[in-house]
Order: C-alpha cells, then structure tokens, then sequence
C-alpha cells in the first residue's frame, strides 16, 4: 500500500471528524485525531510556519517526520472546511523533543498530544510503520458502560460487547483494552495508553471515551470507533429491555472465529 499524501491525510481526517460528529462521539471540541507520517513533509500554504514548540514528550522515533494533529479547543466537525485553522503540523526536530508547528497562529496542540505521540513513537520505533494514526472520542453509548463497573474489566466487557455482531470481533480479534480512569493529558493516561494500545487496536478510557490506532490510515481508525460504539448499541438496547438477549452464542462465536481464523479468547 503507497504512503497517503499530506492532502489526503487531511481530506480523510476532515471525514473523520465529520463521522465522530456525525455518531454523537466528538461534542462541541471533544475528542483528538492525529496521524503520523514519516520523512519531510512541506507544509501547504495555508500552515503557516509558527516557529519551535516543545513537545510533552520526547519521540526520537518520530525524528525528521511530520505529526497532524488536531488543535486544542477545536471541532473534529470543522477540519474538513477549515483544516488550517483545526490542525497542527509538527516537524519533529533535534533529538525529539521539539517540533517546528505550522498552522494558525492561534491554534495549539490538543491537551492530549503526549499520548498520541508516546504512542506514534512506540509503533514507529518498535514496528517500523510510515504511517500511523490514532483517534480520540467519546461515543455517547460507549463511554455510558465505562461508568458502570460491571464493564471496567477488560475480559467482562469483551464478552459482553464482542457477542452482538461478528464484525465487532473480526476488528477486533485481541479485544478492546480497558484502562481505569486517569487524569486527561497526565503522564499516568500516556503510560497505561502506550502500553495497551501496544498490544490492541483500541482501548477504554474508563468514564472518557475510546481511543483507536490504526497503520491502515485514520479512515480505519475512525471505522474502528464506530464498530466499537455500534456494539456499545446493542449493548445499551438489551440493558434498557431487561437483557432478554444473550447475544451470539459461544459456540456460534467460535464457530465464526474457526471459519475466519480468529485466535480469541473471549468465548
């Protein structure tokens, strides 16, 4: 697969936050999308060259690339139609600690970079990807069952979530992480994200959201949230009717992973 242009990322990224917008999941300036690209990205006109930022974390995988991310404060919703004025573009520089940024003058990283860029670092660093992406939001479903204990535990909550449509475990055939709640944009939220999403395509912040990675392009990571807040759906439904569905059955579960070639360990 070629690597995507710098337009196209941000065509897709546009898309992106049209369908978060879309699915009740980035309210007001809610929710983050970033996506990396490897070499030296000359930015479009419309970025306009701010001078150096430090970076909250230090990234020497990501050295010599370009990181988009979507600003502070900002609507998921406008990057399609105003993506100068939505989005950062970070030149990673020096010894990853800091970034030349272009884009509106006013416009500042979201308050959740260290996270995205802990984790482009790691997939990068550890995997050797060009390209990665990674998607903050708060689908309203999804993020009502992480206030509920019953669905704080990783292995609880994939069987509760995975058994209503064959797709939701087709993407993910690992599970869905789950990670207790932290502080927004602390070191602890960047820590336990990194290492979970090591290992997943998609985790959990308890009582937050969803947050999805992807090295298909963010056009996945978005298809991600939304198989992820779909299964959430079925979920809240059976809640509200008493839970008089059992969903799939284990077998029938392992029946669809048998056929795909699915190693699970849920049912």
């Amino acid at each position: 697969m070629s690597e995507p242009t710098l337009d196209q990322v941000l065509a897709q990224m546009g898309d992106v936050g049209q369908r978060m917008a879309r699915i009740d999941a980035a309210e007001g300036a809610a929710g983050n999308i970033s996506v990396f690209l490897a070499g030296a990205i000359a930015a479009p006109d419309a970025f306009v060259g701010q001078g150096k930022l430090s970076l909250p974390v230090q990234a020497p995988h990501l050295i010599g690339g370009t990181v988009v991310v979507t600003g502070a404060s900002r609507r998921l919703g406008d990057i399609a139609a105003m993506p100068e004025a939505t989005l950062c573009l970070l030149q990673v520089i020096g010894d990853g600690t800091e970034a030349l940024i272009y884009g509106a003058a006013n416009v500042r990283p979201t308050s959740e970079l260290n996270t995205h860029l802990a984790v482009h670092n790691d997939h990068v660093g550890r995997r050797g990807v060009r390209h990665h992406a990674v998607v903050h939001a708060q689908p309203v479903r999804l993020t009502y069952l992480s206030h509920i204990p019953a669905y704080q535990e990783t292995f609880a909550f994939n069987r509760r979530l995975l058994r209503w449509q064959p797709e939701t475990l087709i993407e993910f055939p690992e599970g869905i992480g789950v990670l207790p709640f932290q502080m927004p944009g602390s070191p602890d939220q960047m820590r336990v994200t990194t290492d979970a999403l090591a290992t997943h395509r998609g985790v959990i912040w308890a009582r937050h959201g969803i947050v999805t990675r992807s090295d298909a392009g963010v056009g996945k990571a978005g298809d991600l949230v939304e198989y992820a807040e779909a299964a959430a759906h079925y979920e809240y439904l059976n809640l509200q009717v008493g839970e008089r569905s059992s969903g799939l059955a284990d077998a029938e579960m392992r029946l669809i992973c048998e056929r795909l070639g699915i190693d699970q360990k849920y049912f």
